[in-house]
């Protein structure tokens, strides 16, 4: 899951006078085009920024977007870089006007973001901390976050890249079972005896007590999932072999 992009510019500014441009630009430019996740939100700053530079477009809106490429995770090096190739292309004098309003965004002492933090912004909840009580059930470096402890046991399960679990089975004389919601980066679920299933931002799975799986990020990637533990009798999870590199790799 990620934070919907909302947008109120265009009728904040022309509502009454263009409605209908005010519509396109927040509820299809940005409430569609930059919700639509086929490219990062990165990236989508990325180019953006490139056809403002390819243009000359030095004005408040593109102050607008360079401080939302640092949200998006551009580094100060990165956005250096960016403007320095796009220079050559665009401009030597709009690469200028940009490195004036991108030095006062890009702070000479903001400190640059580790992945953990990087990817704890696009997700919703906290990754929190090392799951070390469960350490000896992972391969990889995995966090744990409670959400909720009442009623229905809610955790956010967060995997560093190439993290994932044991083969598990959780138990239960009736009822039990997990369900899993993804809700940032990408991973991978598995049955024994099943093709592993690719988990993605709003990704669901139901996992019936009794069944044998592993869950985990891609080797390339984050990937955090809520675990919805369900209530049954006499539960239990029984943690069995690692899932081999072999295995892993076939994915």
């Amino acid at each position: 899951m990620w934070e919907k992009i909302v947008q109120t510019a265009g009728r904040d500014a022309l509502g009454d006078f263009a409605p209908e441009f005010a519509h396109y630009n927040d509820d299809v430019l940005f409430g569609e085009n930059w919700n639509n996740r086929d490219i990062d939100l990165k990236t989508r700053s990325i180019v953006t920024l490139s056809v403002f530079m390819g243009r000359g477009l030095v004005d408040s809106s593109l102050r607008h977007h360079l401080t939302t490429a640092k949200k998006n995770g551009v580094t100060k090096a990165e956005i250096a870089a960016i403007v320095t190739h796009a220079g050559f292309y665009a401009g030597w004098p709009v690469a200028w006007a940009v490195f004036n309003m991108a030095k006062e965004i890009w702070v000479e002492d903001a400190p640059a973001l580790t992945e953990r933090e990087r990817f704890e912004r696009e997700i919703l909840f906290p990754v929190g901390q090392p799951n070390d009580a469960f350490a000896p059930y992972f391969t990889g470096q995995s966090y744990l976050a409670p959400v909720s402890t009442e009623q229905i046991p809610i955790f956010n399960v967060t995997f560093e890249p190439g993290c994932r679990n044991n083969w598990h089975i959780h138990h239960a004389k009736s009822g039990g079972g997990q369900m899993l919601v993804c809700i940032g980066g990408r991973g991978w679920y598995q049955e024994a005896g099943k093709t592993a299933v690719l988990l993605t931002p709003g990704t669901v799975i139901n996992i019936p007590a009794g069944v044998k799986h592993w869950h985990g990020a891609a080797a390339d990637s984050w990937m955090a999932h809520l675990a919805v533990e369900i209530p049954g009798q006499e539960t239990r999870s029984e943690w069995c072999e690692p899932v081999s590199d072999g295995e892993y790799e076939k994915l």
